[in-house]
């Protein structure tokens, strides 16, 4: 066969696959919310602000003051009562990141491999995990995927200044969809003057005015457009990014934040990893990660992620190569990102997410100079050997992410949904236990109800009754009040200042937290004010439900 038929062979297998896997995520999308996060913040805040009529602070929810790009387009399905809808358009910005990296790769390479690389991104197990889930990282990877690329676009353009906005454009998407779009931000603004300076003519570029002027150009455009977010911000809580660095915006501050420990800090602490461990962190990231699991960062990536970029970088090329600085350019992207967000946050897949797009682009150059490198070898044993390497990469990489995928149906299960042998209710019970006593909240308890949640992760989104929680800025509310009370009736009395109706209660871990938290006295206190002023109305699945009696 020519290499034409081996090309339309590779396209024919490439759209199978893909349809294989649009199909498969389509279909585990398909069921009720029931991902942790969509149920504490990305539904439940939108949801919330149609209950209200507008958008409007909520003080008690901190993740309310985030920035809420995505979480704004979740309100029309919402408002006619469909909360599956917004997992398809999550996913839509999955698809419109892969066809991005696809049009990339497409004018440097050829579509045969551009297919094969947004294939490998949208099958990657912590992209295909976000493509079923109610969030807004994939609206964040595609904005700042679109920002890098009109940027590398931009450097090709011989001076034209569109693709430089609409870089900064995306920017600013990027930062008004999820905070870690800041990082984003400042790894961009760095690399625009090198880019500027790679498309000044050789005579001029002794100046730095130029750069520094297209950076500064860059930054108030991005800024510019995350600005309604900073406005809203800085209204509510007078810091344009509430909560975070609030100590810069907010002297007082004391008692409403917890002590930082720092990524090495948290580790050593939590899973008393060891400095040989920590070291190895920006590898093991590819190798060791576990959904739902922080010490393993909480998600998954593929290992060829890691090992494939190296070879991109393989054999000798021109100093003055376009394509060399575009590799140059995509790397630092995503070595200063990974850097940022190592040191400023807790470690998880989802927090270093945008470095994913450029590292698939060099995957995929890497593993064509692979290709390259065995047409171009002279001897046939050598040549064998590197078309067995090509194989060996090709079913190892794509078998992981379809192992991972495979995975997702034995967990989520979505056909018992949608052939209907388990009903809507049923169907998020399982996942989360503590929905029947929501239900019961919905069902019995008054329209102006406002019920205290004791452990339940902040999953407010299925309570169509006022709610707020006890736990704020990681302090027990009921903790506090009762350490200030002398008496139960104190506690009952500040309670029903605060207009709390009834109780939503984890039991197990509400009674550890009491045995071990509260002191004798605090425990007599409480004690009595439990069986003088509150009433069990019901429990299940370990999960209860309180009424605060009346005088």
């Amino acid at each position: 066969m020519s290499e034409n038929d081996y090309a339309n062979h590779g396209k024919t297998i490439a759209v199978v696959f893909f349809s294989i896997l649009f199909i498969s995520i389509i279909l585990l999308s398909s069921n009720p919310p029931v991902s942790k996060d969509a149920l504490v913040h990305h539904l439940a805040v939108p949801k919330l602000y149609l209950q209200h009529g507008s958008i409007y602070e909520i003080p008690d929810m901190v993740f309310s003051y985030y920035p809420m790009n995505l979480d704004l387009l979740y309100l029309g399905s919402l408002y006619f009562g469909n909360d599956i809808i917004p997992k398809y358009i999550h996913f839509f910005f999955g698809l419109l990141a892969a066809w991005l990296i696809y049009a990339h790769l497409k004018r440097r390479v050829s579509s045969v491999y551009a297919l094969g690389g947004a294939l490998f991104f949208l099958s990657i197990p912590i992209i295909a995990k976000l493509s079923i889930s109610a969030y807004v990282d994939l609206g964040l990877l595609c904005f700042t995927t679109a920002s890098l690329l009109l940027l590398l676009k931009w450097g090709q353009t011989g001076g034209k200044p569109l693709p430089l906005i609409l870089s900064a454009i995306c920017c600013g998407l990027a930062m008004g969809t999820k905070y870690n779009g800041l990082v984003g931000f400042l790894v961009l603004s760095a690399l625009v003057p090198f880019v500027s300076l790679r498309k000044q003519p050789q005579k001029g570029r002794a100046s730095g005015i130029r750069p520094l002027g297209d950076a500064l150009l860059f930054g108030l455009i991005a800024l510019a457009v995350f600005s309604p977010w900073m406005i809203r911000n800085y209204i509510w809580a007078h810091n344009p990014i509430y909560p975070l660095y609030d100590s810069w915006f907010n002297a007082v501050v004391a008692e409403r934040t917890r002590q930082v420990l720092g990524v090495f800090g948290t580790r050593a602490m939590h899973y008393h990893e060891s400095w040989f461990q920590m070291a190895l962190l920006p590898v093991r990231i590819f190798f060791q990660g576990q959904d739902g699991n922080p010490q393993y960062f909480d998600g998954q990536l593929n290992p060829f992620l890691l090992i494939l970029p190296i070879a991109a970088f393989w054999g000798h090329q021109a100093r003055k190569d376009t394509l060399k600085f575009e590799k140059n350019i995509l790397l630092a992207f995503a070595v200063l990102f990974f850097a940022f967000s190592f040191f400023s946050t807790g470690l998880r897949i989802r927090y270093i997410l945008p470095i994913v797009s450029p590292l698939v682009i060099l995957s995929v150059y890497g593993f064509k100079k692979i290709v390259d490198r065995g047409k171009g070898a002279a001897n046939r044993k050598t040549k064998h050997i590197i078309l067995l390497t090509i194989l060996f990469v090709l079913f190892c990489t794509f078998y992981l992410n379809a192992g991972y995928i495979y995975q997702q149906f034995k967990i989520v299960k979505p056909f018992e949904y949608l052939s209907g042998r388990i009903i809507r209710d049923d169907y998020i019970t399982r996942y989360r236990p503590e929905y029947p006593a929501m239900q019961y909240l919905n069902h019995h308890a008054s329209d102006n109800a406002k019920v205290l949640f004791f452990y339940i992760g902040n999953r407010g989104y299925y309570c169509n009754r006022g709610y707020t929680f006890d736990m704020i800025n990681y302090k027990s509310t009921l903790h506090k009040i009762v350490k200030n009370s002398a008496t139960p009736d104190n506690v009952y009395c500040v309670l029903k200042e605060k207009g709390i109706t009834h109780f939503l209660i984890r039991n197990d871990i509400f009674n550890r937290s009491v045995k071990e938290d509260f002191s004798d006295k605090e425990k007599r206190i409480l004690k009595d004010f439990f069986r003088k002023y509150v009433k069990r109305l019901y429990i299940k699945n370990g999960y209860g439900v309180f009424r605060l009696a009346a005088l």
